[in-house]
């Protein structure tokens, strides 16, 4: 290690990570070295951390060498950053962490020209480094994000006070939560041995709650909190062991019976808590926070029905009654977050239609519109299989909680279905009996409806079970997809479920506060409490850019909703002319939505004209039915004709072809697939029912994604550069990332994983993006430095020059992935990109959009029209994270429901931005999305890595249709991959090399 620079962190490294070297103690404070000096050297192996535990050895040199730690010390005066202590830097002291964020002096509004513009200033001189977050146990490599670089930011055109849907949360620090890990095993009835068979997820909660009810003073259910699977939290102490816990069904006279083994695992101490909050320790104790977590959603669990982390009611109101068997049910999604002011609950509302819990029969009678009576059942049989089959019933002629899955109906009504009975205990011979005779002998229950046929429960690969309907009722919690909703009941269920700013507050309030809520006498008795009042927060308005368009001139947005319009003689900034041009009508045959193509193409050409887009007329008009989609053979030669057909009356390629559709098919796939990795020519589709209509607001719509994929600029922001170069001669480069995951019940697809990339600097508003399938649901993007690397080249040769500052969004991680996404993606791309000349400055920042948190004005003054925060507000005091640099900003107008900000976090930063500067940008970045006129609610780097994303799954799911329909033909891919295996080829995925340098995925 000594001697010189060390593996590919070591020159121009900013606030970060290392690994934590130990806690032997701390060294005497040293005066921090110059810039240029600390650039040159490399820290010597056997420094330490600020961090508590033994003392640890020094790694072995070639681990060092991959992973140099950064030396951190802090700014100067007016730096804004200070690193307490010695040279690594201490954990924060209580004092540095208050309870309410500490109260600044209200800067006036940026009005003057004196005062300082985001926009137009330039990165103070490089500092020597801020002081690293160091992490000694509990998490994995001791790598922690980067602390906050300042107190939140400063400048504001207006300030605002808000409530959060946080409310605080009081624990006491002397408690402790016991954690023990629970084993059930079914046991066999004659030996009593424990069989290998899985218990059902749910029989697990009735027999931890019906070992309590035996045992109540061992097992104290007021004092334990159940996660339904492998681990208890108790208040109290609990002996380890085995106990045997039996469960009646009512049937069978001996029951069932269970090994439940409990096993001490660990003592959680609130106080690890207590003290990461205070900033006392380097690293948040996740075991204590989830088993807490657990805690606090024990009560809901018990007395509501929790779908996909949501707990919803067991109840619904009557104005929620959808009928047809259907209504919708009210919940909360809940978490606990570390947050400035403490430990925070954060809850949020919901909505969600379910079938509701009634007798199957009625539930047929109102869901098949068909069956009237009973008698229709036998009639529509097809029809009430379709709305039953899968569905869970209950049964009621026997006192059961066990839950059964309907198979079908049985061929035979029930007065014709006769069966052997055996005699359990074996003093009898079997013999044959009706259902009808035993439901009279057995349970005294007379079958009212005996010529309909019986439902059969169990599971399909078993011989299912035979009971009367009558008997049988549907399970709550049961969902109903969206989608076989009709149109007024689809319209209701989106209207509770984006609930007005207003109306949501009071849900949230009034689920707080109910007896099924989170809060209860449970919680109490592990010293846990909860304000009930939202909290309070002060927010910012920062101001909105000023946008250049046609001719350089500048246009000013609209002060409320921050939008422009394109009307009168406002142009485009570069207008690529379409001069190359054909048009594929997929209308012919249809009735109704025939493309009346003349006058569409008349207004297209004509709306171009006035953004300052030459549009020609098309050289090739194809006709084409809509079930041209159903065949990727038979598109592929549709395209091929018509671009050779182009190419025949032009030597130049074919720059575009629009494709007007009569209705939205699920071909659309093949088309994007054939076109963009086979042929390689741009596709925009549109509908004939909107191109008709000819609507100016459509139409500049259509005008402003077609220009885009050809390269031109919509708009830019008005000033010349972006606010980050310590040098004019420094140029920036914005990456962002996503990753995109197959539906929940694919257990084989890949993950298919996006990267794009900015390609032009200032303006930084034209992006190129890259796409590789990877290992099923694995959220790490396994090929992060190869991608990055492509786009780099591509920035290079358009640019004629390497970005020295590279700024990456990574969309779509949690908390717990932080760790992986620092040690293993951002290292990945160091070691792709880094070379001897060449390490550019590079910020990392995770964007959240899946999250809780929503904003709230106090008081009408706070809020737009609407009710919801005004673009541009900014939350970083009180409930962002009590050490690292994070921030909530609502970039968009909220004009339906409540807007819901977008979380970034900070991960790593070596441009040294202020909280200031980064905020502005980012809000200014969201003014340069190409496909409309106003801001969008993400970061567009992380926008458009998603919808590149989603283009690789349509890709992928072309390809195994593909695949799976001409396996055999010549004109594959990739012929010699087997079925099972070809989408995962990365061939399929390539885009053609006259498309993967534009914007195709707009």
């Amino acid at each position: 290690m000594e001697g010189g620079r060390s593996g590919n962190y070591g020159r121009g490294g900013g606030r970060g990570y290392r690994r934590a070297q130990g806690s032997g103690g701390r060294e005497p404070h040293r005066q921090p070295r110059p810039q240029q000096q600390w650039a040159e050297r490399s820290e010597h192996p056997h420094q330490q951390g600020a961090g508590r535990g033994q003392h640890h050895q020094p790694r072995p040199q070639q681990q060092w060498a991959e992973r140099p730690p950064q030396q951190g010390v802090g700014r100067g005066a007016g730096g804004g950053r200070t690193g307490a202590g010695g040279p690594w830097g201490q954990p924060r002291t209580p004092s540095s962490f208050p309870v309410q964020s500490p109260a600044h002096p209200p800067p006036p509004p940026r009005t003057t020209s004196d005062e300082l513009d985001i926009r137009s200033c330039t990165i103070s001189p490089p500092q020597p480094l801020s002081p690293p977050c160091l992490a000694s146990e509990g998490e994995e490599n001791g790598i922690q994000p980067i602390s906050r670089p300042d107190q939140g930011g400063r400048q504001y055109v207006r300030s605002i006070k808000l409530l959060v849907n946080h409310f605080p949360v009081i624990f006491d620090p002397r408690s402790t939560i016991f954690h023990y890990d629970v084993d059930v095993k079914p046991v066999t009835p004659d030996d009593n041995r424990s069989m290998k068979r899985t218990v059902r997820k749910s029989d697990l909660r009735l027999i931890r709650d019906k070992l309590c009810f035996d045992k109540p003073d061992t097992f104290p259910i007021l004092k334990t909190a159940y996660d339904g699977e492998k681990n208890i939290f108790s208040a109290v102490s609990l002996p380890s062991g085995q106990y045997m816990v039996e469960l009646s069904d009512g049937e069978n006279t001996r029951g069932r019976s269970y090994l439940f083994t409990i096993k001490f695992v660990n003592e959680l101490k609130l106080c690890k808590l207590s003290e990461y909050l205070r900033g006392e320790l380097s690293y948040i104790p996740r075991d204590v926070l989830q088993g807490m977590d657990l805690v606090m959603k024990e009560n809901p669990a018990r007395q509501r029905n929790c779908v996909g982390g949501v707990y919803y009611s067991s109840d619904y109101r009557r104005e929620d009654d959808l009928h047809n068997g259907v209504a919708v049910y009210r919940g909360f999604r809940q978490s606990l977050k570390p947050t400035s002011q403490g430990l925070s609950l954060c809850l949020d509302y919901s909505v969600l239609a379910f079938r509701k819990p009634m007798s199957v029969i009625d539930y047929l009678k109102e869901n098949v519109q068909q069956i009237k009576s009973i008698e229709d059942i036998k009639r529509f049989r097809s029809l009430a299989i379709k709305a039953l089959k899968g569905l869970k019933v209950r049964v009621t002629h026997r006192p059961c909680k066990q839950k059964y899955p309907i198979v079908g109906l049985a061929e035979k009504d029930t007065c014709n279905s006769w069966f052997d009975l055996v005699d359990r205990e074996g003093n009898n011979p079997p013999r044959k009996t009706s259902l009808v005779a035993y439901f009279q002998e057995k349970w005294g229950r007379n079958i009212e409806n005996p010529n309909i046929p019986c439902l059969q429960l169990g599971r399909s690969n078993k011989s299912p079970d035979e009971v009367p309907l009558e008997f049988c009722v549907l399970v709550e919690g049961q969902r109903y997809p969206k989608e076989n909703l009709d149109y007024d009941r689809a319209k209701y269920l989106k209207d509770l479920s984006v609930a007005k700013p207003g109306n949501r507050q009071r849900a949230i309030n009034e689920m707080l506060q109910a007896n099924d809520g989170p809060c209860g006498v449970l919680i109490g008795n592990f010293g846990i409490q909860v304000d009930k009042n939202m909290t309070k927060v002060g927010g910012r308005v920062i101001g909105a850019p000023e946008l250049r368009i046609g001719g350089s001139r500048s246009v000013k947005v609209d002060g409320e909703k921050c939008q422009w319009n394109l009307t009168g003689d406002r142009c485009l900034v570069d207008g690529k002319a379409v001069a190359r041009w054909a048009l594929i009508d997929f209308t012919d045959g249809e009735r109704y939505n025939r493309l009346q193509k003349e006058m569409f193409i008349g207004n297209l050409k004509s709306r171009c004209g006035k953004l300052g887009i030459r549009m020609d007329d098309p050289l090739v008009c194809q006709l084409a039915p809509m079930r041209r989609f159903s065949s990727v053979e038979g598109l592929e030669n549709l395209l091929k004709d018509v671009v050779d057909k182009a190419r025949s009356q032009s030597k130049e390629n074919l720059q575009i072809i629009v494709c007007v559709m009569a209705n939205k098919d699920p071909g659309y796939k093949f088309l994007k697939w054939v076109s963009e990795t086979k042929i390689g020519v741009l596709t925009q589709c549109c509908l004939s029912s909107q191109a008709n209509k000819g609507q100016d607001q459509y139409l500049a719509n259509l005008c402003l994604k077609i220009n885009a994929k050809l390269g031109g600029s919509n708009f830019e922001l008005m000033t010349k550069r972006l606010p980050l170069s310590y040098d004019q001669e420094d140029q920036m480069m914005f990456i962002g990332a996503d990753v995109n995951h197959p539906a929940p019940n694919n257990d084989s697809c890949p993950s298919i994983a996006a990267v794009v990339g900015t390609v032009n600097w200032p303006a930084a508003n034209r992006y190129a993006a890259r796409v590789s399938p990877q290992a099923h649901r694995a959220e790490k993007i396994s090929n992060f430095g190869g991608m990055c690397l492509d786009l780099i080249k591509t920035y290079t040769m358009l640019n004629g020059a390497r970005p020295s500052r590279i700024v990456i969004f990574r969309d779509g991680v949690s908390e717990g992935q932080f760790v992986m996404v620092l040690a293993e993606e951002l290292r990945d791309i160091k070691s792709a990109i880094y070379e001897d000349h060449y390490r550019p400055k590079i910020t990392l920042i995770v964007v959240q959009k899946r999250h809780q948190t929503r904003l709230f004005g106090e008081g009408r003054n706070d809020v737009g029209p609407t009710g919801n925060v005004p673009p541009g507000t900014v939350v970083d005091t009180v409930i962002v994270h009590p050490i690292y640099f994070d921030f909530y900003l609502c970039s968009h107008y909220g004009g339906l429901g409540t807007s819901k900000p977008t979380h970034y976090h900070v991960l790593w930063d070596e441009n040294l931005f202020t909280s200031d500067q980064l905020q502005e940008l980012i809000y200014d970045m969201c003014f340069t999305f190409a496909r409309c006129t106003k801001p969008v609610s993400l970061v567009p780097p992380v926008y458009y890595a998603d919808l590149v994303a989603y283009r690789g799954r349509l890709f992928q799911e072309a390809a195994m249709e593909s695949q799976s329909r001409f396996s055999t033909s010549s004109s594959h891919v990739i012929s010699s991959t087997s079925l099972s295996t070809a989408w995962c080829d990365k061939r399929l995925y390539n885009l053609h090399p006259e498309l993967e340098n534009i914007m195709f995925f707009v």
